[in-house]
């Protein structure tokens, strides 16, 4: 595998955006454009206050066994992203869906799949420990596993109640099981509920220290949350998160210690986010209904900033990933009253998608996502504060 050298470059349509959209924005690639398939971004912030990232970069996605993970790091005080390293390879395997986070010992956490048989619903759920990633190049890593979450019973249960309590409207004939039903079946098997969880969002730690992992399955069409009350040594898992699509869940917890998920809609009509909420520290969530926020079958983002503000990043259209919003909310949640466009491709050439959304700790916000055009892909950095999102297109 050859890997591309990094060259900090606006590309053109990109810095044209930029000139439309004002100043006090800044839009960085990370590497420039090019014909392999590079996407799912994360981005954290290093204690030193080094930016990190990483994505999927090879020849495809699931089918392609040349994935592997990829990352970069931006120096404190440097406007250009250093030399591309390996963060993980499985051999012959597909890597995808990376996912960094800091535990609250200092510990740099990655989490992704490993696709087994190239389909979705097989994979491997991974990760690896360092606390050794401060100097140039990729972390030296301490400890690497897979998880392994064993769903019971209870994930049956939660599944058919769920939808026998909110599906009215079966679609199918009197040959075929309605949805619901083929979902419910199908978490009967044990092995099916202990393969395939994905992740996608970074974790979030509740005010308990409960770390909560973002999962879902593209076998079930719905999400389930990693659960570690010891720093991420060991997991279990929540009850699932039931509906019609829900999946890539971000989450925020609320002053009153109730956790919101908002989810891409992988679902029908009406295209929006999804929302579901739990009361017990992310072990069990109430059915997922549709917001006004539009959503194309496309992941979001979603934190809660240092003054208790929230903010979202999405695709505001029900049709593609031309458009790329960031809205600011001031009442948890409630109204999303700002909204700014980081970008918008009218004829529809540029795609916008898989954001990875911090807050560092100088208050600005940080934006890694995947960007396609007619020159290629790549991944790009956006960092803005909030009275930029105020101000409006």
């Amino acid at each position: 595998m050859v890997l591309f050298k990094n060259k900090n470059i606006f590309i053109i349509g990109l810095f044209i955006v930029g000139q439309i959209f004002g100043k006090g924005i800044s839009k960085t690639s990370i590497f420039p454009a090019q014909g392999k398939h590079v996407h799912g971004s994360s981005i954290i912030e290093a204690p030193n206050g080094d930016l990190l990232a990483c994505w999927f970069y090879g020849s495809g996605e699931r089918t392609a066994n040349d994935v592997v993970i990829q990352g970069s790091r931006l120096k404190k005080g440097s406007s250009e992203w250093g030399s591309i390293f390996v963060m993980a390879d499985t051999p012959d395997l597909p890597d995808c869906n990376p996912v960094l986070f800091i535990n609250e010992n200092d510990e740099l956490m990655l989490f992704w799949i490993a696709v087994r048989a190239n389909g979705w619903e097989n994979s491997v759920l991974r990760y690896k420990i360092s606390s050794d990633y401060l100097k140039p190049g990729a972390p030296n890593w301490d400890w690497q596993d897979i998880i392994i979450l064993k769903p019971g019973e209870e994930f049956y249960n939660t599944i058919k109640k769920e939808f026998e309590a909110n599906y009215t409207d079966p679609a199918w004939s009197e040959y075929a099981l309605p949805y619901e039903k083929l979902i419910a079946e199908a978490a009967l098997d044990m092995e099916k509920r202990q393969k395939g969880w994905m992740t996608r969002i970074h974790p979030i730690t509740l005010s308990t220290g409960r770390i909560l992992l973002p999962l879902y399955s593209d076998g079930y069409n719905i999400s389930l949350i990693g659960i570690s009350d010891d720093n991420g040594k060991t997991w279990t898992s929540s009850k699932p998160i039931v509906g019609f699509g829900p999946v890539q869940p971000a989450l925020i917890e609320k002053n009153d210690g109730s956790i919101i998920a908002y989810m891409r809609d992988n679902g029908g009509s009406p295209y929006r986010i999804l929302v579901s909420e739990s009361q017990d520290q992310g072990m069990s969530w109430t059915f997922a209904t549709d917001s006004k926020i539009l959503n194309p079958g496309s992941s979001i983002d979603a934190i809660e900033l240092k003054n208790g503000h929230w903010v979202m990043i999405y695709n505001d259209t029900e049709d593609s990933r031309s458009s790329w919003a960031v809205s600011l909310s001031k009442d948890e949640g409630k109204t999303w009253k700002w909204t700014r466009h980081i970008g918008v491709s009218h004829d529809k050439s540029e795609s916008y998608s898989y954001p990875s959304m911090i807050q560092t700790k100088d208050g600005k916000i940080h934006i890694s996502y995947s960007y396609r055009n007619q020159e290629g892909k790549t991944i790009l950095h956006a960092s803005f504060n909030e009275n930029w999102i105020k101000k409006g297109d």
